[in-house]
């Protein structure tokens, strides 16, 4: 049976989901006013990698991954940059599903907008306004009342003492405790806004999720997940809101995934050791990128430098090496076998990606030694369960040269088919080939291309 890590109660549980067969997912997502970053991309193919796990083990999946597109962040930057808000978020939001793409990260089954469930947050913190929970302050925002919620805390481990004691509160007047936080920003001069019962404004950025979530999942639902940094206060947050407007139990498993650490420093734009998804991708292979991301198990600290990812690079080729020349498929597996069953009991151990790519690499040495077809498609359908080396060996192993002649004539086909508005086509060949590795990219100069 699977067991997760729960981080609200700090301990491995049995998965039991609350409705048979049926598994509701929630993860923070990105706020698109930049490029994604590596964290973005290991939130991206962690929960990618939990969600595939889930449907392997029989679950019926209902996964949600927000989008912010409304924020002081995108408010500056759109101003910074001369463009409206929307062209700002559509934008970067179309990045981020190129990034997504790349990584081999398949699509939630629902990607809500911040700006497009702003009458339910208002609902939302009128209900907790009623309750007591929340309150307009003089400013013309709404506050949340921390010490109205008895749990407050249960997520991060710390009492409200522990907290004014030990955290950077901004001091603010208009609030009645400085750990208050905003549930409604009033309006100002030259941003966007919404009416409300309490004047015209936008919501704050912890009401996004709770909202969103209940509308997508329900009150109550199996399993939230995102960054380590996450947990709090941006998660505190949501189950002050979410339990305090429901009187009922939010979510029964808390996931969150370690930090992302560069050259063994915590990766931050103040450090200058920041890097975009863009960036890494155009010095190593995307399915490295996923590899070196999924050799880790998710909780732990992912520690990036180029050796590290020279060393997964090495380490993949091993694997595609096995499969070159032989006609591998991917088939239904067989978990009583041996090396599914062994790979079975890692992912169930809370997602163990790290002792799973070793049952791969167990496979592998078989295959070399057996040039076996039946455990070379083993590897290949296990492996497809983490979504890697699923790419012909031939694309992986031989450089751009020996398959560019075969990319430009494919991308000559596409450019026909768009002069000639024959949309569905110039899509099929765009999707051929991001299957097989090869990702198009279409700018003022014409149509150039990248690994994947």
């Amino acid at each position: 049976m699977l067991r997760i890590y729960n981080s609200i109660l700090r301990e491995k549980q049995q998965f039991v989901p609350i409705v048979a067969e049926r598994a509701g997912i929630y993860v923070c997502g990105m706020t698109v006013y930049d490029y994604c970053h590596l964290g973005h991309a290991r939130v991206m193919v962690v929960f990618d990698m939990v969600t595939r796990w889930l449907k392997a083990s029989g679950y019926a999946v209902d996964y949600v991954r927000n989008v912010t597109d409304i924020a002081d962040k995108i408010i500056r930057r759109a101003i910074e940059n001369g463009e409206s808000i929307g062209e700002l978020t559509e934008r970067f939001i179309e990045a981020m599903h190129e990034d997504e793409a790349a990584l081999g990260v398949l699509p939630p089954d629902h990607e809500p907008r911040a700006t497009r469930y702003v009458p339910q947050m208002i609902s939302m913190i009128a209900k907790l306004v009623e309750k007591g929970l929340a309150y307009p302050a003089q400013n013309g925002d709404v506050y949340y009342s921390v010490h109205q919620f008895a749990a407050y805390g249960s997520l991060s481990g710390k009492s409200l003492e522990d907290l004014r004691a030990g955290e950077r509160v901004e001091i603010d007047a208009s609030k009645r405790d400085p750990l208050d936080f905003v549930l409604w920003k009033a309006a100002k001069e030259g941003e966007p806004s919404w009416d409300s019962p309490w004047g015209p404004g936008r919501p704050g950025w912890h009401i996004e999720c709770s909202a969103m979530s209940e509308q997508l999942l329900g009150n109550h639902f199996d399993i939230h997940g995102g960054g380590q940094d996450l947990q709090f206060p941006h998660h505190e947050n949501e189950i002050a809101q979410s339990e305090g407007a429901h009187d009922e139990k939010f979510v029964n498993y808390w996931m969150h995934n370690g930090f992302v650490r560069v050259d063994d420093e915590k990766m931050s734009k103040s450090l200058g050791n920041f890097f975009t998804v863009r960036e890494v991708l155009a010095k190593f292979d995307a399915e490295v990128v996923r590899f070196f991301i999924l050799r880790a198990h998710y909780r732990s600290p992912l520690n990036y430098s180029d050796q590290h990812l020279l060393d997964a690079k090495a380490a993949l080729t091993r694997l595609y090496t096995a499969l070159d020349g032989i006609d591998a498929a991917v088939e239904e597996v067989d978990w009583n076998e041996e090396h599914a069953s062994r790979f079975r009991e890692a992912m169930d151990d809370d997602f163990n990606t790290a002792d799973a790519i070793a049952v791969l690499f167990e496979l592998a040495n078989e295959v070399n030694r057996t040039h076996s077809r039946a455990t070379a498609s083993l590897l290949k359908s296990l492996a497809a369960v983490l979504g890697i080396l699923q790419r012909d060996p031939r694309l992986f192993l031989q450089g751009d040269d020996s398959i560019a002649a075969e990319i430009e004539a494919a991308i000559a086909r596409r450019l026909e088919a768009r002069k000639s508005r024959n949309f569905a086509e110039a899509d099929r060949i765009r999707n051929e080939l991001l299957q097989k590795g090869i990702l198009l990219e279409d700018g003022p100069q014409g149509t150039t291309w990248r690994r994947a």
